[in-house]
């Protein structure tokens, strides 16, 4: 993952003692860098990246209290909340799950743009598009269909990694992603006939009805709570016949739950259900790990699902 977000706080000597207290937090004196971070938001109280580091050091103390309370000075001192705090709190049980903050996925794509393949496919081990293809493929070979659609819409296309996968059964891509960084290293794969910075939702909202035979997200659906509303739009789009596919990552329960990686987590049941709401059959829902992480498979779910 990048380093953490900073955003200055205007004056020189409290980003002084911010930097000072990440260097103790390196270091592993996490008593001294609490010292220090609150040092710093004495002396700026709208320094909203001391207030998340801040809430960040007390969790590690487990003084999820004081946590709570520093979280909360971080989004009232930067209300786009580009740190995500708010995710902070859904996770300590003091907000309930809805949609991320949008400024803070685009400010963290952002700034893992320039590492992105690299960490996720070299340090995590991602797989994603490789199973979701295979998925696909299976897919099609069940209902007795050609493995090759003309046009696909690319939901969250972070850097071209899905599309690089199904090159040779796709004619042509469009994309969707939030963050410009992530855009910018997709279209310099040439993969892509039209790529657009949008939210998800809103981005397949603006395309025309049946104008696409598959539809793909992978692994970036895990940032939506409730996938109904984006899976309601994708079968909107698409032809009849028309597939839709996606990777997410999960959990034993039914329901959705932020996971300590900070991306939604939804149960099987939220998945069917979902592919439900929007009208859609499911074709294929299968358990399978797309990343690893300290060393242990993500669980994680492939499913597919065809338009009537």
């Amino acid at each position: 993952m990048p380093a953490p977000l900073f955003l200055s706080s205007g004056d020189l000597i409290a980003d002084r003692r911010y930097d000072f207290a990440r260097d103790l937090q390196l270091r592993g004196d996490i008593a001294g860098a609490v010292d220090l971070m609150a040092q710093a938001v004495e002396r700026a109280p709208g320094f909203a990246s001391a207030w998340f580091a801040l809430g960040e050091l007390k969790q590690q103390l487990n003084l999820h209290g004081e946590a709570i309370r520093a979280y909360r000075k971080a989004k009232e001192a930067d209300p786009e909340d580009r740190h995500g705090a708010k995710l902070r709190l859904i996770r300590l049980g003091v907000e309930t799950i809805s949609d991320m903050p949008p400024a803070y996925v685009r400010s963290l794509f952002d700034q893992y743009a320039p590492t992105f393949e690299e960490a996720l496919v070299n340090n995590l081990n991602y797989r994603g598009p490789q199973l979701l293809l295979k998925a696909v493929l299976s897919a099609c070979h069940d209902l007795k269909r050609p493995a090759f659609f003309t046009s696909a819409i690319d939901l969250g296309c972070g850097t071209g990694l899905a599309a690089r996968a199904f090159e040779k059964n796709v004619d042509a891509f469009v994309g969707i992603d939030l963050s410009p960084g992530m855009i910018a290293r997709a279209e310099a794969t040439g993969l892509y006939r039209r790529l657009e910075v949008a939210d998800m939702v809103e981005g397949v909202r603006r395309e025309a009805g049946a104008a696409f035979d598959l539809a793909l997200s992978a692994d970036a659906i895990i940032y939506l709570p409730d996938l109904a509303p984006a899976l309601k739009e994708a079968a909107r789009v698409l032809r009849p016949n028309g597939l839709v596919a996606f990777t997410t990552e999960t959990h034993s329960g039914d329901g959705v739950v932020i996971g300590a990686g900070l991306r939604y987590a939804h149960g099987a049941a939220h998945v069917r259900g979902a592919i439900g709401t929007a009208g859609l059959t499911l074709c294929s829902l299968e358990e399978a790990s797309t990343r690893t992480e300290n060393d242990v498979p993500v669980p994680g779910l492939i499913a597919v699902a065809r338009k009537a």
